[in-house]
């Protein structure tokens, strides 16, 4: 029998708040929802206030059956976010602050989960507070007494200008062993690191290069993505379907990656898994849809 995938995800948990509904979100707990459904072992590790939306929040949690042991309860308001889609469905947000997911403790629980798993999964929205003079954030803090319990770290920037510090966002690549990015995001990079490559290949190279990452994957929307691991480079382009809106496809593509690498499939296949998981997701509406295995298999050909 196959050992359970053991994964800590310390972030956000946040409501989406569209013109019309809200769904329960945040790039961490995406990511950990869709690992769940794959049969993994998660721990979201997050922050939540004593108020409505709170409460809503560990119920859904409870009947997804995640684990919630780690989601600490606080006197700040439960996160939320304003979601704006254009006529491509692609998102636009405004993130509350001063929020329950600021101000995640470094607890015994949380640093057991943590110093248990076989990953833990970050990404740059929880770090967007900035140092105040008396030092580092809550989160920040946090993040110091943790990341030294992981065996292995996995970063998705998942900028969303305003909110990231690039300085922070450094710091983060340079203790990860795994890094995702998006092709704006890699553009970013590119110009702010001074990476002087021409080609999408070699630009992603010298990203894992600089910051002595093993792995780094670039999605590409709807033309797919590129991964690179240990050493060598894989291409997957995209599938095509309606989009209805891209909100978590990023999420769930990371997820199905990292399933795949870490239970030891093929690369290649790990990426070709991911990208039509993340193409499936964005053809519904939310960012953790339910999705079959025999949806995943008809749109690979499988």
């Amino acid at each position: 029998m196959s050992k359970t995938l053991k994964i800590a995800s310390f972030g956000e948990v946040l409501w989406d708040v569209f013109p019309d509904k809200k769904r329960l979100g945040g790039a961490p707990l995406n990511v950990a929802l869709r690992l769940h459904s794959f049969g993994a072992d998660v721990s979201m590790i997050s922050a939540v206030g004593k108020d409505a939306l709170g409460k809503e929040t560990l119920e859904l949690l409870e009947k997804e059956k995640l684990n919630i042991s780690n989601i600490q309860t606080n006197d700040f308001p439960t996160g939320s976010v304003q979601v704006t889609l254009d006529k491509g469905g692609s998102p636009s947000y405004e993130i509350q602050s001063e929020v329950a997911w600021d101000n995640i403790l470094a607890t015994k629980e949380a640093k057991t989960a943590v110093q248990d798993c076989d990953a833990l999964v970050i990404g740059s929205l929880a770090f967007r507070e900035p140092a105040s003079p008396a030092g580092r954030s809550v989160n920040q803090n946090t993040f110091q007494e943790i990341i030294e319990l992981s065996d292995y770290t996995i970063f998705d920037l998942n900028l969303r200008p305003p909110y990231y510090d690039l300085d922070v966002v450094g710091e983060l690549m340079e203790v990860a062993d795994f890094i995702k990015m998006n092709d704006e995001e890699l553009e970013l990079l590119v110009v702010t690191l001074g990476i002087e490559e021409k080609t999408l290949e070699d630009e992603l190279k010298a990203i894992a290069k600089l910051t002595n990452t093993t792995s780094a994957c670039v999605t590409l929307g709807s033309e797919g993505a590129m991964l690179l691991h240990k050493g060598k480079v894989y291409i997957q382009e995209g599938f095509r379907i309606k989009v209805a809106d891209s909100v978590g496809a990023g999420d769930s593509f990371l997820a199905g990656l990292v399933f795949g690498l870490l239970s030891g499939e093929d690369p290649q296949d790990s990426l070709t898994l991911a990208c039509a998981i993340g193409a499936l997701v964005a053809s519904k509406s939310g960012a953790n849809p339910a999705i079959s295995q025999e949806e995943i298999d008809k749109l690979i050909g499988w």
